[in-house]
Parts: C-alpha cells; sequence; structure tokens
C-alpha cells in the first residue's frame, strides 16, 4: 500500500498489520493509540514505523512523516479495525519499543536510588499507572515481574500515558531481579497490607527496589520472607487493600520526601 493513500477496507494489508501487533505477535512493534501517546513517542525519539489517522491531528501525521514513518490516512471503519480499543481516537501507530534488559533498568549508579517491582500485577491498566507513577516521583526503573501484565501491550501503554518511553522497563522472573539487587547492594523493601513498619517510618533513602502485589492477593509469603524490609500503608479500619497503582505511588513518594527531607537539612 503507497504511503499516504487512503485505506477504505478493513481487509487492508496495514490493518491486518495492526491486528497483528495488538494480539502480541510481533517481538518489536508496539500499538499506540491516541494523539498524546504517539507525540510522547516521536519526542522521546521511539521509531514510529506507521501512522494511520482519519484526518485529525495533520501536524502530528507531519511530525510522524518526517521522522521516517509511513503514514495512511483510513475511513472511520478502517480505524475501528486497527484499533484496540472500543471507541478509536482516530490515530493509531506501531512504534518500535523493546522493554530494556534488565541489567540496564539496574545500570543506574547513586547511593538514594530506588526502583519499583510489580508482582503478579495483572490489570495492564494497573501496570500503565503505575509506570506513570514511577516516572512521575523519580524511580529509575520498574520492573514488571513474573505474571504481571506486559509492558508492551496497547493497554499498559496507554494506561502509562508516555512515560514508558522515559523511565526504564523491565520484564523479568522475580528471581533474577533479586539476585541483580542483591548483586548491585539495593535493599528489598516488601509492601504488605498489615504487619510492617509504617511507611513513614521506615528508613528508605538508601538503594531499594519496592516490591508491590495485586490487591487481593498480595505479594507471596515466600517473597515476603525474603525481603530485608516490609513496609505497611496505614489505612482506617475496615479497609485492607488498595489499588496496587495507588500503593505504589505512596511508596515511592515517601522515598523521594526522605531524600528531599535529607537535602533540605544538608542546606540548613
Amino acid at each position: 500500500m503507497p504511503p499516504g493513500e487512503r485505506l477504505t477496507s478493513r481487509q487492508s494489508t496495514v490493518v491486518r498489520r495492526f491486528r497483528q501487533v495488538a494480539a502480541g505477535d510481533d517481538e518489536e512493534l508496539v500499538l499506540l493509540d491516541g494523539e498524546h501517546l504517539v507525540r510522547d513517542a516521536i519526542d522521546a525519539g521511539v521509531a514510529i514505523e506507521i501512522l494511520l489517522t482519519d484526518g485529525r491531528a495533520p501536524a502530528l501525521a507531519g511530525k510522524a512523516r518526517a521522522a521516517g514513518a509511513s503514514v495512511h490516512e483510513g475511513s472511520e471503519g478502517v480505524l475501528e479495525a486497527a484499533s484496540p480499543v472500543r471507541t478509536p481516537s482516530g490515530v493509531v501507530a506501531l512504534a518500535r519499543w523493546r522493554t530494556a534488559p534488565l541489567i540496564e533498568t539496574f545500570a543506574a549508579s547513586g547511593a538514594g536510588l530506588y526502583w519499583l517491582g510489580l508482582v503478579g500485577v495483572q490489570d495492564p491498566g494497573n501496570v500503565g499507572s503505575a509506570i506513570r507513577a514511577a516516572d512521575a516521583l523519580g524511580a529509575s526503573g520498574v520492573l514488571a515481574l513474573d505474571a504481571t501484565a506486559n509492558p508492551r501491550g496497547s493497554k499498559t501503554l496507554r494506561g502509562a500515558m508516555g512515560s514508558s518511553f522515559h523511565v526504564p522497563v523491565s520484564r523479568s522472573s522475580i528471581h533474577d531481579a533479586l539476585a541483580e539487587a542483591r548483586r548491585r547492594e539495593v535493599a528489598i523493601v516488601a509492601s504488605v497490607a498489615a504487619g510492617g513498619t509504617p511507611i513513614a517510618s521506615a528508613d528508605l533513602r538508601g538503594r531499594v527496589l519496592f516490591l508491590a502485589g495485586a490487591e487481593g492477593s498480595g505479594l507471596p509469603p515466600d517473597l515476603v520472607a525474603r525481603a530485608d524490609v516490609r513496609v505497611t500503608i496505614p489505612m482506617r479500619a475496615g479497609v485492607d487493600s488498595i489499588n496496587v497503582a495507588v500503593s505504589a505511588a505512596i511508596l515511592l513518594f515517601e522515598a523521594r520526601r526522605q531524600r528531599s527531607a535529607d537535602a533540605g537539612r544538608g542546606r540548613s
């Protein structure tokens, strides 16, 4: 299909390519839905291979074309067939983006760095929101561990709102992640619903890997037992869990707060 030709068939080669990627049948390409996400990807230097639009966002289409993308305009039916969402945004793209190797996510050096590990978090929207929080709150990387939803999935990328392109994100087994953390002298901090040190009372100023599990089931007991520190987010009576992305944000905020407090005392 020549670049720029208007697509009207839901069975076109371009649409079939989008469907293949949406199904997870490509290890190199990811599907991005929405102007904001596509723009963030381009600004972060992510290579866009194909951009499909219903005619809106001409400036974005021009920007993608200038960056080397093949740009097509499609009918409403074509966008519905290519997009993974029920109500297409009118702009979808295929981009070349892969998760980072575990060793790269831990590569940053410094005394007070902190990472987020998500364990068995299967909802892609929650994983995306947690990545967003990690980016906003200064984490050095995010680890999607074991059965956690694929960070390359379109729902996860949409939930992260572009943060996946700004903070290193890895997929790994818990075993490999803990081994790498130990090798780099990173303390393991497990978030538990009850019985841990209240989050504000824990010393989180060193190099730390926070582990957060899905609400309800939480972290596996054997993993909690292997942690150096167990922390609990105090909640009112009658509430025993909160959304994992919210929990992750609280953990990361506290780590950031303690470092800011230290920096403030150092200036005084």
